[in-house]
């Protein structure tokens, strides 16, 4: 029987060494449990729907369906992990699809174990891993999508928008601003609604884009 306390983690990698390596490592953390492995995004998609992990450790570069497909493919299926993309920094050009797509986030392929161990429980806890540049990046890359409609929200929605332009989860919202976790979550929704906007990562970046928040 699952560990209710512990984040369930699925691990997709084609190179069997590293997802032994990442298993070696996770499995001495007293919050965090492998729960399975697949060598390719295809069985990724098969397993992360069989053991619905929290999170998913997901490659970019594999044979078959990559990383980024596997990805658009679980939100296409409304899977509920949060994706952490792994990549190597020769392949930073892909990390801004990646977030497109719906990741959580990302960490290059030599991250220190530790800070691996945080990125996991960070992206678990409903925060977004965006590096400085990255952002730029996706902001550059912005054509406007919900511009012009930031007047349709209310002062609460406003209030809800900067807190996620600051990283924080539903749960870090509803506690300080004193409402229900049900609450935060439905205005999260109507964010997203009236900005037109897909994810949390694409309503952060409006909101620093249009002087909300962070």
């Amino acid at each position: 029987m699952a560990d209710p306390g512990r984040i369930r983690v699925l691990l997709v990698d084609d190179h069997q060494v590293v997802r032994r390596g990442l298993r070696t490592f996770l499995q001495v953390q007293d919050d965090i449990e492998v729960v399975g492995e697949a060598s390719d995004g295809e069985e990724g998609v098969a397993r992360a729907e069989e053991l619905r992990p929290d999170v998913v450790l997901m490659d970019v570069k594999m044979p078959g369906l990559d990383g980024i497909e596997a990805l658009r493919t679980l939100r296409g299926l409304d899977n509920p992990a949060r994706v952490l993309i792994v990549t190597s920094f020769t392949e930073k050009r892909t990390v801004v699809p990646a977030l497109r797509a719906g990741a959580a986030g990302y960490v290059y392929k030599d991250v220190d174990p530790e800070a691996l161990a945080r990125a996991i429980r960070s992206v678990h806890s409903g925060h977004v891993l965006l590096q400085p540049e990255v952002a730029l990046a996706l902001l550059s890359q912005e054509e406007g999508g919900g511009q012009g409609r930031g007047g349709s929200l209310t002062e609460r929605e406003r209030e809800v928008l900067a807190l996620i332009a600051d990283g924080r989860s539903n749960r870090e919202i509803a506690r300080a601003l004193v409402l229900s976790e049900k609450t935060v979550k439905t205005h999260v929704s109507n964010i997203l609604m009236k900005l037109d906007l897909a994810d949390r990562t694409q309503a952060a970046l409006w909101a620093v884009r249009h002087g909300i928040g962070a």
